[in-house]
């Protein structure tokens, strides 16, 4: 999509550190996302409201906000709330030695991981694409595309809370501010419907021939929004590349690891990873 276009020095540190700040803020969305919609769930499910709250998922009506701003946040083990000082990105997880400074519970490497990651991901962006807004909607993209396979990975849904605003920014984008040339609001607008369609049909068409479903829906809402900012040109490549990794990855996992090979992998992830090779790297 871009042409070797490589930032300043200064543009890939600036884009790098925050993505450090980006990356714990992931992190909430992560771990909360999910868990918001099992509350909504829950409390649509329930006969009657609860009046207690025994965990962070069984909410009832009256229960206090909880999303990815409320609460603060606290460790979800003893719940007490995270000082200021212990939320710095990486280093306060290497200072307290990947424990809870409350009860000393262990917190994953996933977290720091997760920011690193983003971090290197922000970085490699800023070096590919020069410093205007097309920059600014490639970091955007660059951070649900990290949530959602994350998400994807741990729940194996991909919420509409995150792909459809994505789709919408995309064709919004499109008429304001495109991340790459050409994209204009009719191209937007077909690589929306070819990025859905072309699952759709993969879907009903696997579904007819084994009576088994390969996908969910969110993999088609989620390759509609790559289509948005990314146009039809991009959707082939991107299906292909998520195809053979995932292709490859099942291999592994089967004759390798001994994985049932009728457990289901998550394809969110091997699409949000394709999509952002095709954005950033053409």
């Amino acid at each position: 999509m871009f042409t070797a276009a490589f930032g300043a020095p200064e543009t890939i540190l600036l884009a790098g550190l925050g993505g450090l700040l980006v990356g714990s803020f992931l992190n909430v969305v992560i771990r909360r996302v999910p868990l918001m919609l099992e509350r909504e769930w829950a409390l649509q499910s329930a006969p009657t409201p609860t009046e207690a709250i025994p965990s962070e998922a069984t909410p009832s009506e009256a229960t206090p906000p909880f999303n990815v701003i409320e609460p603060r946040s606290h460790c979800p083990h003893c719940l007490a709330p995270i000082r200021a000082r212990h939320l710095v990105p990486v280093i306060s997880w290497l200072a307290l030695r990947g424990r809870c400074a409350s009860c000393a519970t262990p917190i994953g490497a996933r977290y720091p991981l997760v920011e690193i990651g983003t971090a290197l991901a922000f970085a490699i962006v800023a070096a590919r694409l020069p410093f205007d807004l097309s920059l600014l909607d490639a970091l955007l993209v660059t951070g649900f595309l990290i949530a959602l396979a994350m998400i994807d990975f741990d729940t194996q849904y991909l919420p509409d809370q995150l792909t459809l605003p994505l789709l919408w920014l995309g064709l919004a984008a499109s008429v304001f501010a495109p991340l790459a040339p050409g994209i204009d609001p009719s191209q937007a607008i077909l690589g929306a419907i070819a990025g859905y369609l072309s699952l759709w049909s993969v879907y009903h068409a696997f579904r007819l021939l084994t009576g088994k479903e390969g996908m969910g829906y969110g993999d088609f809402k989620l390759l509609a929004a790559l289509g948005a900012w990314l146009g039809t040109q991009a959707i082939l490549p991107i299906v292909l590349l998520a195809a053979i990794a995932g292709s490859i990855v099942g291999l592994i996992g089967i004759f390798v690891f001994g994985r049932d090979r009728n457990q289901p992998i998550p394809f969110g992830p091997f699409l949000a990873a394709a999509g952002w090779l095709v954005m950033t790297f053409g």
